[in-house]
C-alpha cells in the first residue's frame, strides 16, 4: 500500500527548504500542562527558546530569509508548564514598505527577519540574526523592539555572541557589504557596551561566526563573498571564491583591531565553531579552534548546500604563525554546543548534529564527541530528525553532568517533541520525551535560560 507522507507533498514543486520539516506552520499557539513520558528531571528550571525561520506569508526565496519564530518550552518542578510559539514582529514583517536599504544607499539596521538565533544577557532575551540590530523579546516571547545599546551600536549584530564565563561579558561583531567590513563590540556583564573595534579585513565576506578563549578573540575570513548581482536579483548575496583565500584572525581580548595577526588556512567554510581554547604547554603557545568545517559552501548557486565536510580542529601556533589542521571525523556535523560554563576555556566534550547533505532530510542523528580522549557517542534516529542540541550542564560536577535538549521531529506522523537526553549517554536515548501541541518546524539555534536570567 502506498501512503502519502504530509510532510513531503509537493517537494518537486517547492525548493527544500519550504518542504518536509522546514515547512512553516501557519499559527501562534499556546498551551499549558503538557504532556511527557518518562522523568523530567527535577533540576531543569527555566525556558528552552528555540529560533527559526518561518515565512508568515508561507513562503520565502531562500532557506535564510525567512521571518523569524520562536518557540518556548517553561520547564520547571519536572513539569512541562507551558508552550508558546511567536513570531519576532520586525518591522520587515509587520511594514511590507520598510526596507534595510534605502534608495540613497543609507542601512537601517531596525530592519531585519531575527531568525537565527536567540539569547539572554544582563536581564534582556534578544532574538539575532547577523544583518540587523538584536530584537528584544519579553519573558512570554512577546516583542519589544530594536535594540542598539543606547545608541551605541552602529552595526549589525551577529546571531553568535560568545559569553564569557569568567567576566559575564558578551562579545560579538557586526560584518557588512561595505566598509568597515567587520567591526568587533564587547558588552559588559551589566548590558552596557563598552568596546567596538574596527578589525581589518580586504572584502566582504560571510562571517557567521566566530570564538573567544580567555584571553584573544578569533574571527574566520573565509571565501564566502558579497555579490552585488546576486543581492539585486533578491537571492543569498554570497558565493564562493576560492580566490579569496582563507585565513583566521587573533586579535587580544581588550586589545585594538590592530593587534589582530593572521594566519592562513586551507580554503573552506565553517557556520559554526564548537570551541576555542588556549594549550599553553611545553611546546609553545598555542590556541585549539574546533569548528564544523565544510570543504566549500555555494559553489554551484545559493541554495547548494551539497558541500561535505566535518568535525576539524585548527591548531594556532601564536610563535611560529602556522597553523596545523585535522579532522577528528569525516561524519557530516555541525550544530556544535559546548557547555556554557566552558566558552573560551578547555573542554572534553561536544555536542552536535549529524547531518545528511543531500538538500532534503537534514540532521538525521545526534553525537557526542571526546575532544580530548578521542571517540564519539552517536544517537541514530531513523525516521526522525533531530534539531540543534543544547547541553545543560551542572557546574559543580563533571563536564557531563547535566542534560542535552532537542527537539525531534518524527516523520511518520508530522510531530515534534523535546527530547530530553542524558548528557553522559546521549546514545541510551531520551530520558524524557514532551509532546509538542503542533509540529515545530527545523530551525537554527537555541538558548536555555535558566530562572533568574529575564523576567517572567
Amino acid at each position: 500500500m502506498t501512503t502519502t507522507d504530509p510532510a513531503t507533498t509537493n517537494h518537486q514543486e517547492k525548493p527544500f527548504h519550504l518542504t518536509g520539516n522546514r515547512r512553516p506552520v501557519e499559527h501562534e499557539v499556546t498551551a499549558e500542562d503538557l504532556s511527557w513520558t518518562g522523568d523530567i528531571p527535577v533540576d531543569l528550571d527555566g525556558l528552552y527558546l528555540r529560533n527559526g525561520p518561518n515565512p508568515k506569508s508561507g513562503s520565502s526565496p531562500h532557506w535564510f530569509f525567512g521571518d523569524g519564530m520562536i518557540h518556548g518550552i517553561r520547564i520547571r518542578d519536572g513539569k512541562a508548564q507551558w508552550y508558546r510559539n511567536r513570531w519576532v514582529q520586525t518591522r520587515q514583517m509587520t511594514d511590507p514598505s520598510a526596507r534595510m536599504i534605502g534608495p540613497d544607499g543609507t542601512v537601517d539596521r531596525t530592519v531585519g527577519v531575527s531568525n537565527t538565533h536567540v539569547v539572554a544577557h544582563a536581564g534582556r532575551i534578544f532574538a539575532l540574526v547577523e544583518t540587523s540590530f538584536p530584537c528584544e523579546l519579553d519573558g512570554e516571547l512577546n516583542t519589544v523592539g530594536p535594540y542598539d545599546f543606547d545608541g551605541r551600536l552602529d552595526t549589525a549584530m551577529t546571531a553568535h555572541p560568545k559569553f564569557c564565563p569568567t567576566t559575564g561579558e558578551m562579545h560579538f561583531f557586526g560584518y557588512g557589504f561595505g566598509p568597515p567590513f567587520l567591526t568587533y563590540h564587547r558588552a559588559d556583564a551589566s548590558g552596557r557596551l563598552v568596546q567596538s573595534e574596527v578589525i581589518d579585513v580586504p572584502g566582504a565576506t560571510m562571517i557567521h561566526d566566530f570564538s573567544i578563549t580567555e584571553n584573544y578573540v578569533l574571527f574566520m575570513d573565509l571565501p564566502v563573498v558579497f555579490d552585488l548581482e546576486q543581492a539585486m536579483a533578491g537571492t543569498m548575496p554570497y558565493r564562493w571564491d576560492e580566490d579569496y583565500g582563507a585565513r583566521i584572525g587573533v586579535m587580544p581580548r581588550g586589545g585594538s583591531g590592530s593587534e589582530t595577526r593572521w594566519f592562513d588556512v586551507d580554503p573552506c567554510y565553517v557556520f559554526h565553531p564548537s570551541n576555542s581554547f588556549e594549550m599553553n604547554g611545553s611546546d609553545g603557545n598555542k590556541i585549539a579552534f574546533d569548528v564544523a568545517r565544510y570543504q566549500s559552501m555555494w559553489k554551484d548557486g545559493p541554495n547548494d548546500f551539497s558541500a561535505t565536510g566535518g568535525f576539524h580542529r585548527w591548531e594556532i601556533d601564536l610563535d611560529n604563525g602556522t597553523v596545523a589542521e585535522r579532522p577528528f571525523d569525516d561524519l557530516p556535523f555541525d550544530f556544535p554546543r559546548v557547555a556554557d560554563h566552558l566558552v573560551g576555556l578547555p573542554n572534553r566534550y561536544v555536542y552536535g548534529s549529524v547531518l545528511s547533505l543531500d538538500g532534503t532530510d537534514s540532521t538525521p542523528g545526534l553525537i557526542r564527541y571526546d575532544v580530548e580522549n578521542g571517540g564519539s557517542q552517536k544517537l541514530e534516529l531513523p525516521g526522525k530528525e533531530a534539531a540543534e542540541p543544547v547541553p545543560v550542564i551542572d557546574t559543580s560536577g563533571s563536564e557531563d553532568d547535566g542534560w542535552v535538549l532537542s527537539y525531534v521531529y518524527d516523520k511518520a506522523d508530522d510531530s515534534s517533541e523535546l527530547w530530553i537526553l542524558d548528557a553522559a549517554a546521549v546514545d541510551s536515548g531520551p530520558v524524557a520525551r514532551i509532546a509538542m501541541p503542533q509540529r515545530v518546524p527545523m530551525g537554527f539555534h537555541g538558548s536555555w535560560l535558566p530562572s533568574g536570567t529575564w523576567s517572567e
